[in-house]
C-alpha cells in the first residue's frame, strides 16, 4: 500500500481501518514530507498490527526524487496530500501562499500520481483513492484559490478514471466536507457537517469496497453541494460563502 500524505489523520485512520478489516499488505510505503513525525505512526503499525512499513521522504514543495520511488511495487494507493493555506482575506495576493496551494493540491501532485498510475496500468491492476474536496465544486469567495486547485484535481481524477477503466485500474475520488483535523483546527465548523478522521476512514473504506467512483465522506454534503451548484450565478455572486 502506498500512502501519500501519511501524516494526515485521515490517511492514518484509513490505514488502520484497512488493517482492522483484515486487509493484507506485504509492506506499507509511507510517503511523507516530515519523515521524523511519520516514524511514530510506523512504530504504531508495527506494535498494533505487526505491519511492516517503510518511510520514504516526499516533499511536494521540492524536487521529487523519482529514483527513490522506482522500487515501490503496490497496486493500492491512498492519497491525502493537501494544503489549505491562507483564506482569501489574508492570502489572495500572497503569491507564495497561492503557489503553495496550487503546487501541493495539484501541480506538483499530479506528476506523482501519474508515476504510480503508469505502474498500475502496466500491471492492469490497481486502486487509487485520492482525497479532493467539496471546495472544488464551485468557487466561493472564502477559499477559491484552494477550491480552484481542488477543482483541477477533481477534473484530473475524472479523466484518469476514464482513461484507466479498461486498464482495470479503479480511481476513487473522495470529497470530504468539513473534517476535524489539524488542518482545520480553530475554524468554526458545524458539528453536524463535520466528520472525524475515524468516521471518514470508515466511509472511504466502504466506498472503496463498493467500487464507487466518487464519494462524499458524509452523505449530507452531496445534497448541500447539489444545491450550491444549482444556485444561479447572478444570485450566487452576491452571497457570502
Amino acid at each position: 500500500m502506498i500512502v501519500l500524505g501519511s501524516n494526515s489523520e485521515v490517511a492514518q485512520a484509513f490505514v488502520e481501518e484497512c488493517l482492522a478489516k483484515g486487509e493484507k499488505f506485504p509492506k506499507i510505503y509511507l510517503l511523507s514530507s516530515n519523515p521524523e513525525t511519520t516514524e511514530k505512526f510506523a512504530g504504531h503499525l508495527q506494535v498494533k498490527f505487526l505491519q511492516n512499513s517503510e518511510i520514504i521522504p516526499l516533499d511536494l514543495m521540492n524536487e521529487i526524487d523519482y529514483k527513490a520511488l522506482e522500487n515501490i511495487n503496490s497496486d493500492f494507493l491512498f492519497c491525502a496530500s493537501g494544503y489549505l493555506g491562507l483564506g482569501t482575506e489574508e492570502g489572495l495576493y500572497d503569491d507564495e501562499n497561492t503557489a503553495q496551494i496550487i503546487d501541493v493540491n495539484y501541480a506538483k501532485l499530479v506528476p506523482v500520481l501519474n508515476f504510480f498510475a503508469k505502474k498500475m496500468e502496466s500491471k492492469r491492476s490497481g486502486t487509487m483513492i485520492v482525497l479532493s474536496s467539496v471546495a472544488g465544486e464551485r468557487g466561493r469567495q472564502s477559499n477559491f484559490i484552494y477550491g480552484s486547485a481542488k477543482a483541477a484535481l477533481t477534473a484530473y481524477l475524472s479523466g484518469l478514471r476514464n482513461y484507466l477503466f479498461d486498464k482495470k485500474v479503479h480511481v476513487l475520488t473522495v470529497k470530504p466536507g468539513f473534517m476535524d483535523t489539524k488542518m482545520t483546527e480553530g475554524l468554526p465548523l458545524n458539528p453536524a457537517l463535520t466528520a472525524t478522521p475515524k468516521k471518514a476512514a470508515a466511509g472511504i473504506y466502504k466506498a472503496y469496497k463498493n467500487k464507487k467512483d466518487v464519494a462524499y465522506v458524509l452523505p449530507i454534503w452531496a445534497i448541500i453541494m447539489m444545491i450550491i451548484r444549482n444556485i444561479p450565478e447572478f444570485i450566487f455572486k452576491k452571497l457570502e460563502l
